[in-house]
């Protein structure tokens, strides 16, 4: 069977990186599974959905940078990758990247973890946001110090 014909019948990309694995020794931001009622008429899984939970995933951290309420003011860069899969256990992992005086960068990575007995791993969005802290006002607020 030729490897096109066989990344039709299993699902896995024939350009699949051999051993590709999650981020060692990294906590996830957030884990979800999407479900059918999140996927568009193809089968595939709605982009927006997908931008939703990378910024909650970013959102998490930059709020905890922020000791506080964060808004999202930039999305500096997304970029799909892959299509995800109704049923992929996807992990989203979160690293600042910047902090200035009241905002923060965050580059968010996606991981689907697919298949039952034979797993593998599959990176299928990255993506750059930008984040203002707030006051109970939604006004903008210094970053505090770490």
């Amino acid at each position: 069977m030729s490897k096109r014909s066989d990344s039709r019948r299993t699902g896995r990309a024939s350009h699949q990186p051999p051993g590709l694995a999650l981020p060692k020794g990294k906590v996830p931001a957030l884990r979800v599974v999407p479900m059918p009622a999140d996927a568009n008429h193809n089968g595939d899984i709605f982009g927006g959905w997908i931008m939703a939970q990378v910024d909650v995933a970013g959102g998490t951290v930059a709020g905890r940078v922020a000791r506080g309420r964060v808004a999202t003011v930039a999305v500096n860069s997304f970029v799909f990758k892959q299509p995800v899969q109704v049923g992929d256990v996807l992990s989203l992992y979160a690293d600042v990247a910047r902090i200035g005086n009241t905002s923060i960068t965050v580059d968010v990575q996606v991981y689907a973890e697919r298949g039952r007995a034979d797993r593998w791993i599959v990176k299928v969005t990255e993506a750059t946001l930008t984040y203002v802290a707030i006051d109970r006002d939604g006004r903008p607020r210094p970053v505090p110090a770490p």
